[in-house]
């Protein structure tokens, strides 16, 4: 399964969700949900706006997980508190 690591590398840079919204032009509302689910499906384009936002290759933000340890990390995330 593919999984984003846009809340990895915006830390990693620095960059709150708002600021990721507005540079990416893209809505608050979709980068939280990005940031909440790392699974949550997206388009292309999205992806590409994000990876020009934080400054890196796509593929920086993108990785390949076994479906178990999607579903284990899923579960996990569900847990716990939104912020975290």
């Amino acid at each position: 399964m593919l999984r984003l690591r846009v809340k990895e590398v915006a830390r990693e840079k620095g960059m709150s969700m708002h600021r990721l919204s507005l540079q990416a032009q893209l809505s608050y509302h979709v980068v939280r949900e990005i940031f909440i689910d790392p699974y949550k499906p997206v388009s292309s384009d999205t992806i590409n706006k994000i990876a020009e936002a934080l400054g890196v290759p796509v593929t920086d933000i993108i990785e390949d997980v076994p479906k178990w340890q999607a579903e284990e990390e899923r579960r996990r995330l569900k847990s716990q508190p939104e912020d975290s």
